[in-house]
């Protein structure tokens, strides 16, 4: 199969990466920055380096940019895909992608999917990218209803084919609204954890539960402003819940309150033990 990736980033280049390490696959690269190009070729991460008129040539091209560029290119581009190929984003939010998309691929008797491979770091450029970041992870589509079968087998094979340790199918507001909770939400809390005035006097004082919630504060404030935007009711009611319970922790302390934030302190065991092994 020949695979077009654009975009050459933390994600894109990675992708290219676990093809070439555990596929046989040929593999395109396109990026508007010319040297990321020239370094995947060198690194033997791509095969080839094309512009969009080598899109034609794909069978399936994976696009590997932020939401609105990710929109704007496939819509400016819709040309250049052959009909009958199968076209997938990887963006972090689904619903507004897809509804942008899927009618103009449609027209030119291209299948699409959305997709999400549930895996990253908190570094962002081609310079950290590897074939091992999807080893074991999710790999989230969400196909239409009426979408075509065999593109939908196509990419589940392909996922697994790069170490992803399941494929999990749904709709693309259920991503959204998943997402907003176990991937959103975390990055907004560990970056407003970091903004304690304390911080300036921890050093020799962290340990790892430290290290856990403020890793993900280091992160790429345009991809993810982005993304917090384009899914914001979803995180918006994620942010008021979560506020709502911070304050039955403040009030209990406020009130001096032991039994009730034994209890307040209690339930969230029971849930993580019981609800969230994942």
């Amino acid at each position: 199969m020949i695979i077009a990736v654009v975009g050459l980033g933390l994600i894109g280049g990675s992708l290219c990466k676990a093809v070439k390490a555990y596929t046989d696959h040929f593999t395109l690269g396109l990026d508007t920055d010319e040297e990321t190009v020239r370094r995947a070729l060198a690194d033997g991460a791509i095969d080839s380096i094309i512009g969009v008129n080598g899109l034609i040539d794909a069978d399936l091209t994976i696009v590997s940019l932020y939401p609105e560029q990710t929109v704007g290119f496939i819509l400016q581009n819709a040309a250049h895909f052959r009909p009958g190929s199968l076209v997938i984003d990887v963006c972090g939010v689904k619903a507004p992608v897809v509804a942008a998309v899927s009618p103009a691929l449609r027209e030119r008797g291209v299948h699409f999917i959305g997709a999400h491979p549930m895996a990253g770091r908190e570094f962002s450029g081609y310079g950290f990218s590897q074939a091992e970041l999807f080893q074991s992870a999710s790999f989230i589509m969400t196909p239409a209803l009426d979408a075509d079968p065999a593109s939908v087998s196509q990419l589940e094979s392909f996922a697994l084919s790069l170490g992803f340790g399941r494929v999990i199918k749904t709709d693309p507001a259920i991503h959204d609204a998943n997402i907003a909770f176990t991937s959103q939400l975390a990055h907004i809390v560990s970056n407003a954890y970091v903004k304690s005035p304390t911080l300036a006097s921890g050093f020799g004082f962290t340990a790892g539960s430290f290290l856990d919630l403020t890793r993900v504060a280091k992160l790429n404030e345009d991809m993810w402003s982005s993304l917090f935007m384009l899914n914001r009711e979803a995180l918006m009611y994620e942010l008021q819940t979560i506020i709502a319970h911070l304050n039955e922790y403040l009030d209990a302390l406020r009130h001096g309150k032991s039994e009730s934030l034994r209890s307040l302190l209690k339930d969230g065991r029971v849930l993580k033990e019981s609800s969230l092994n994942i």
